[in-house]
């Protein structure tokens, strides 16, 4: 058919976005694979040789688009420097939007001709009015919102997600029904550039050094022992402190400057105000003022706030205080009443 659209799927080799390639085909579409090289190690070889054996499965089209310079850049440079400065990145939201829909999908659309482009990503795109928002995915496990915040209609416009109607379980039962390659394969790995058995821990270390410093209890400003680099601890981390106390310690707070970090009781871990900065909205917004969820992390529940926009800024107030509060976190605002994202920032 001379007007069979073209799909350019963001290739990984992994079972989401081989099962993505398959539906799209199974649609009537005309399919090309497209994997970004993110780095020059052996195991991003093993991702470009995975993706080409669905490829060739499938019988469609592969190709491999080399940003290691934009992705040490955008993510690995920005991680390295979150933890310096006493911030706890996300290097996945950046990721999507600099590297997959920054590189690789104007590749897909500008090179390769894509009418759409996708991901295997769980989440949904409706076009409601005109206007393009993303709903949760079907299977809430498996809801992905929280990393897209920073699409915006452009993007959305252009991006499916055929697995928003899918459960994982049925995505792995499709793989070994139609026998693609990665059928059996594990979760990838939460961090792509840190290869097991090395850690973030470990990683960071390598990187910094060790660098002796304080550990202080907050209400009190005593010194309760000394660590040895302000980037090993999180907001909110309880385990792997190894200071004794009569109560639970948690991090309460971090001043990389000074290379400290304040430890607390639990409830010395509660607030209820933070503020957002680098604001991106999916769709313009036209309110000063008003009610949403908010997430703060990933696999928290969205908990009810109220948002003040200025400028750049948002200021939240949650209606009940929640805990870990956490600079260099995402805080993602969703619609109160249908749960579809509306945006988000970065925590001050």
């Amino acid at each position: 058919m001379a007007d069979k659209k073209t799909a350019v799927v963001a290739l990984s080799g992994g079972v989401d976005s081989s099962v993505t390639a398959l539906l799209l085909q199974k649609k009537g579409y005309n399919v090309i694979g497209l994997t970004g090289r993110m780095v020059n190690t052996s195991a991003a070889d093993i991702i470009c040789q995975n993706a080409k054996q669905v490829a060739d499965k499938l019988g469609i089209k592969h190709y491999v688009l080399d940003v290691c310079g934009k992705f040490q850049q955008k993510v690995i440079d920005y991680f390295i420097n979150s933890y310096k400065n006493g911030q706890t990145p996300n290097p996945c939201i950046v990721c999507n939007q600099f590297i997959k829909w920054g590189e690789i999908f104007d590749y897909a659309i500008n090179e390769l001709g894509a009418d759409v482009f996708a991901t295997g990503h769980y989440a949904d795109i409706r076009c409601v009015d005109g206007i393009y928002k993303l709903y949760p995915a079907k299977d809430e496990h498996k809801d992905q919102l929280y990393f897209l915040y920073r699409l915006g209609q452009k993007e959305l416009s252009k991006t499916v997600f055929p697995l928003y109607e899918y459960r994982k379980d049925d995505v792995r039962n499709l793989a070994f029904e139609y026998d693609l390659p990665p059928k059996s394969s594990k979760e990838s790995q939460d961090i792509c550039f840190i290869q097991k058995p090395n850690t973030t821990k470990k990683y960071l270390i390598d990187k910094f050094g060790e660098m002796k410093g304080d550990f202080i209890e907050i209400p009190t400003g005593k010194k309760l022992g000394t660590h040895s680099g302000h980037y090993q601890y999180t907001i909110g981390q309880r385990k792997g402190i190894g200071i004794a106390a009569p109560y639970p310690l948690y991090v309460i707070d971090i001043d990389a400057e000074k290379n400290i970090v304040y430890l607390g009781k639990r409830e010395d871990d509660y607030k209820k105000r933070l503020a957002i900065k680098d604001l991106n909205f999916s769709y313009p917004i036209y309110q000063n003022e008003f009610d949403a969820n908010v997430k703060i992390r990933y696999n928290m529940p969205a908990k009810k706030a109220h948002i003040t926009i200025l400028d750049d800024i948002a200021e939240i107030e949650f209606y009940e205080a929640i805990n870990s509060i956490t600079s260099g976190q995402a805080g993602v605002i969703y619609d109160i009443s249908d749960g579809h994202l509306i945006g988000g920032g970065v925590v001050i």
